[in-house]
């Protein structure tokens, strides 16, 4: 590993730090929460929050974005909120006074930010969720047949309340395997939620400083992907994806009983990269085994799809993610390069 190479993972590790004491100004607790959604920043990829009402995922992703020196949009979703209010349009500018030779103009919707916040995703219905496709997938969107490319980077944050309700809509399966992670905001102890208290009844916090820009985030971005993964740990990523298939010879007796449909390639490069993003914030050249199971949670709770019977007994998608960790195992490293020759 050369020495520039060094230097630049230790100033990734201390922007981090700087970035986690930044929101931690703002926000109260919660710490693995913001250390996932910065996974996410910095894998390139979109984030999914889901929590009870109150719980501050807005706040989060609202002082998230005070941190980073990123042009910041929300869009908060309705029922009645059309594909258009999303990525725009094209409207008829008339000439001074009326006149004819109008033109038509493009009328930038809020998918133009860079730091998108999609506030309450699944009040919206599933035609106007299918919008983000394009943009979180692409990074670009079309309006009347005219392809434009979003400026980098490009990262959604979602928010979603798991409590069913009148008004809200499961978001499409293609829609939830475009996140990276989805990540559950669970609420705060005795302690964090005294200090929400004092925090929120009193005196208006400080803004959080600024600690990022577009160019610091896409370096970390580019580093991000220059991480290495040893032959036994990318085995073992693959080997934890296969086996959430319940058709696969590998998948364990609660997967076959209880999973439709496992996680696929998608969520295999998901794996690696939300991997690669836990070494390069420790400051780390390698992924350990340890990090892929960190990441493993986040990654694919949202990409297993539960059979009916899994559903009738109540099995969530967490307990078969914590069922894969304790089958699957981990291949020695002389094994993982047999195999690799053979």
């Amino acid at each position: 590993m050369s020495e520039s190479f060094q230097s630049r993972l230790a100033a990734a590790k201390k922007a981090s730090e700087q970035l986690l004491e930044a929101v931690g100004t703002v926000i109260v607790g919660q710490h693995e929460v913001v250390q996932q959604v910065l996974w996410g920043l910095i894998a390139g990829g979109h984030v999914l929050l889901e929590g009870n009402p109150g719980l501050g995922k807005t706040l989060l992703v609202r002082t998230l974005s005070s941190c980073l020196d990123l042009r910041f949009s929300r869009i908060q979703f309705t029922p009645d909120l059309m594909p258009s209010d999303i990525t725009g349009t094209n409207v008829l500018v008339m000439g001074e006074g009326g006149s004819a030779g109008g033109r038509f103009e493009l009328h930038r919707g809020p998918i133009f930010g860079q730091v998108v916040l999609a506030d309450e995703i699944n009040r919206a219905t599933p035609k106007t969720q299918s919008a983000l496709l394009e943009a979180m997938q692409e990074h670009s969107v079309t309006i009347a047949g005219v392809r434009h490319t979003l400026e980098e980077p490009f990262f959604v944050l979602a928010t979603e309340n798991p409590i069913e309700m009148e008004g809200t809509y499961p978001l499409p399966e293609a829609q939830l395997d475009r996140f990276l992670l989805k990540v559950l905001v669970e609420s705060p102890g005795d302690d964090d939620f005294a200090q929400i208290l004092r925090r929120t009844t009193g005196a208006p916090a400080p803004t959080p400083a600024r600690v990022l820009g577009q160019t610091d985030v896409l370096g970390l971005r580019a580093l991000c992907r220059e991480v290495e993964v040893a032959e036994p740990v990318l085995r073992y990523a693959a080997r934890l994806v296969g086996a959430s298939d319940p058709g696969s010879p590998a998948a364990p007796e609660l997967v076959r009983r209880s999973v439709r449909f496992g996680a696929g390639v998608r969520g295999g490069q998901s794996l690696v990269l939300a991997g690669k993003a836990i070494a390069l914030l420790e400051g780390r050249a390698q992924v350990s085994f340890d990090d892929i199971k960190r990441a493993a949670p986040p990654v694919l709770r949202h990409r297993i799809l539960r059979s009916f019977e899994g559903e009738a007994d109540g099995v969530t998608t967490d307990r078969v993610v914590a069922e894969l960790l304790g089958s699957v195992e981990r291949l020695p490293a002389n094994v993982a390069h047999a195999a690799a020759a053979s």
